[in-house]
């Protein structure tokens, strides 16, 4: 059995503002009305939908007019950010969601950590390319570049094999 509600907030994959859901029980109770984000779906109810989706298409104007604008000024926008390393190069941590608001935000970019596309942390250093959808389905993309806090030592190469020692003769450096 499902709770049939309306929506009196966007709730992130379930509806947006003025939207009459079918839920599961427990999220209703739990989460969406001790919030106040929905109120169960009556007659009385239905009618305060158009009021709610007039108020949330002027809402979503506003929204995409901010995205496209975000949009534009992040548009070949390229962070850096210093990060630890041990002397191979390898990163003590990495770089998350988190980090990358934090980022964008000493660059002078307001951006809400549910806009970024990050499906797995930042594990190496170099260029990479962070994917942000923004609301009201506006995407953007920004270039990050991750750099190790130290010089890196080089590992050694490999010793060159003279053609005249046979291949079971050769030892290699690890």
């Amino acid at each position: 059995m499902k709770y049939h509600i309306l929506l009196l907030e966007d709730v992130l994959n379930h509806g947006r503002k003025g939207d009459l859901v079918f839920v599961p029980p427990g999220f209703a109770r739990n989460f969406l009305l001790p919030q106040g984000k929905a109120i169960l779906a009556s007659y009385s109810t239905i009618k305060m939908r158009e009021k709610l989706q007039k108020e949330r298409s002027e809402q979503a104007e506003k929204d995409k007019k901010a995205s496209v604008a975000l949009a534009a000024q992040l548009k070949g926008v390229m962070l850096e950010t210093t990060v630890k390393v041990d002397p191979d190069g390898h990163m003590y941590g990495s770089v998350a969601v988190a980090d990358i608001v934090e980022i964008l935000a000493k660059a002078g970019y307001e951006v809400d950590k549910k806009s970024i596309a990050l499906h797995h942390p930042i594990k190496v250093i170099g260029n990479h390319v962070v994917l942000l959808k923004l609301p009201e389905g506006v995407e953007a993309s920004i270039g990050l570049t991750v750099k190790p806090d130290r010089e890196i030592k080089k590992k050694p190469a490999l010793k060159e094999v003279d053609a005249s020692v046979p291949s079971d003769q050769v030892e290699e450096i690890e």
